[in-house]
């Protein structure tokens, strides 16, 4: 069996919160289009599931069970029907934490359109530090 791994992207931004405040903004998928623009400028729950408008149009986003272990990962079903999966994690760092986004590369997917993707997931996340150390 033939297995092939996909380019991934670690990114990550610090935040001077502590790590359960940060986590309980994340996990409310009414908070996204206030932290990450790039996935939703707007999110709705319509029978039963959360859906926004993105830059790519209509989507779907389906967010992980909250837990205990700073878990945030959501799969994004595009328009097409293709569904991303997007693995994101708080991790506590003394009185704050770090969140980390792993961007996978998709088949088929430019070089030029990954650092797009890259691009926007690092402006979200440096969003996500301005909302959250707001005094």
């Amino acid at each position: 069996m033939t297995t092939t791994t996909r380019t991934s992207r670690h990114l990550g931004i610090s935040i001077d919160r502590p790590a359960q405040e940060v986590y309980d903004y994340v996990s409310q998928p009414a908070n996204v289009p206030g932290w990450a623009p790039g996935l939703a400028r707007s999110i709705e729950l319509v029978d039963g599931r959360w859906v926004g408008e993105s830059p790519m149009g209509r989507v779907e986003v389906v967010f992980t069970p909250r837990n205990d272990f700073g878990v945030l990962d959501h799969d994004v079903i595009l328009p097409t029907g293709e569904t991303v999966h997007n693995p994101m994690r708080v991790i506590a760092d003394g009185p704050g934490c770090e969140v980390v986004f792993t961007l996978r590369r998709r088949p088929g997917m430019s070089e030029a359109d990954f650092h797009r993707d890259a691009e926007a997931v690092s402006a979200d996340l440096t969003a996500l530090k301005r909302v959250l150390e707001r005094d």
